[in-house]
């Protein structure tokens, strides 16, 4: 067992103030988006065994098997098959999609044999992997996840009373869902760019000053955000875009999950984060980045479902865990009373203990013992015996299973 040090990410979209009042330590003034967790090449933690700082990836390279046990290494090759996150958002992360393993793998070949470099502006596919993730909220959290039924969001459209929104709210109604998404996302990302911008801003003043009565008063918190994403993306075709898709707000505890084609953005608020060990995105809009919108339209899922809150459920250990489809990870939330009994943990895969809430020990079968306080966290080897003593709130992240 291990106390991890770990990077903060300084994106533009980060909150200034979001992980300084989690970590209890003076704001920079300046953005602070994502505290990484994990062996990722981008910002290993690093844990000292006695001889300094090393990566955890360079101690996972010299003994997998020691460090992620046989049966991760067999399922995920010698490599820690997640990342886990804290992510603080305080404006709009790009619009995006994430594609399937066939989908990465065959995008990855072709750039490759291609020559494009992997840093180059337009590579979309920095690896061969997929990339699903759950984001859990620690505080309210805001975004958007999936696309919305296709007559909602065109009775959405008509009620910002935009003569240049009418023809896709037309269209959603007219054409079968799936087809109808794919010609107005299509419609939406290839239309000519100065009638888009003003398209937009005519869709953000609407916004902002929604209908309060009428059927379409019902998304007077969508249009809100929406209003909002515009300000921070003018002129950009991703804030029609957005309008297409589901607006959730999560309380804390609750979670979203995003699979593989589903189009979602983070708008506001703090999180635990957990993925699949990729680097593959494609944008729909709300950035400067690069936006391939021939091979998104190959990747997105035209697929019109609710958002899909996840609340966890106790499992045999007494941990609460978000249940997903995929083997990389599994995300998992332990809440401890003052004075209740230490809780045993033992697995035979590894793990990252984040706390979040009040003061957690971990204590290893030799005595070692880490205290975890709110955004401090421990690496756990695979077999190795742990036990949590403490009042507060910690997360588990490991391999499915």
């Amino acid at each position: 067992m291990d106390r991890l040090q770990n990077t903060i990410r300084p994106y533009a979209w980060g909150s200034t103030t979001a992980l300084p009042e989690l970590l209890g330590i003076e704001p920079t003034g300046q953005p602070q988006a994502e505290l990484w967790m994990g062996a990722h090449p981008g910002a290993p933690s690093h844990i000292d065994r006695g001889t300094g700082p090393r990566s955890l990836a360079a101690l996972i390279d010299e003994d997998p098997a020691g460090e992620l046990g046989p049966r991760t290494v067999a399922g995920f090759g010698p490599r820690l098959p997640f990342l886990l996150k804290l992510l603080a958002a305080g404006s709009p992360l790009s619009l995006q999609v994430h594609p399937d393993r066939d989908q990465a793998a065959a995008g990855y070949a072709e750039e490759e044999a291609n020559g494009v470099p992997l840093d180059a502006p337009h590579r979309n596919y920095k690896d061969t992997n997929h990339k699903p993730e759950l984001i859990c909220a620690l505080t309210p959290f805001e975004g958007l996840c999936g696309f919305r039924d296709a007559a909602e969001t065109a009775d959405l459209l008509d009620g910002l009373d935009v003569d240049q929104l009418k023809p896709y709210a037309d269209l959603l109604r007219a054409r079968p869902a799936a087809d109808a998404l794919r010609e107005v996302l299509t419609a939406v990302l290839t239309a000519d760019p100065e009638a888009m911008a003003d398209t937009v801003v005519r869709a953000e003043r609407a916004a902002a000053a929604p209908p309060t009565e009428g059927p379409a008063a019902r998304f007077a918190d969508a249009y809100a955000a929406y209003a909002a994403i515009a300000r921070h993306y003018p002129g950009d075709p991703g804030v029609i875009a957005a309008m297409l898709l589901n607006h959730v707000r999560l309380a804390p505890g609750e979670a979203l999950f995003l699979g593989a084609g589903v189009p979602h953005a983070y708008l506001s608020g703090l999180g635990v984060e957990i993925m699949a060990n990729s680097d593959n995105v494609l944008r729909c809009g709300l950035t400067p980045k690069h936006v391939d919108v021939p091979e998104l339209l190959r990747v997105v899922r035209f697929e019109a479902t609710g958002p899909g809150v996840l609340r966890p459920e106790t499992g045999a250990d007494g941990f609460e865990v978000y249940t997903t489809p995929v083997d990389e990870f599994e995300l998992s939330r332990l809440l401890l009373a003052e004075g209740a009994a230490p809780r045993r943990v033992a697995g035979d895969r590894p793990a990252i203990l984040l706390g979040v809430e009040g003061r957690v020990s971990v204590t290893d079968a030799a005595g070692e013992r880490v205290e975890l306080a709110p955004g401090e966290s421990a690496y756990v080897r695979a077999g190795e015996r742990v036990e949590l003593a403490g009042a507060g709130a910690v997360f588990r992240a490991t391999v499915a299973g």
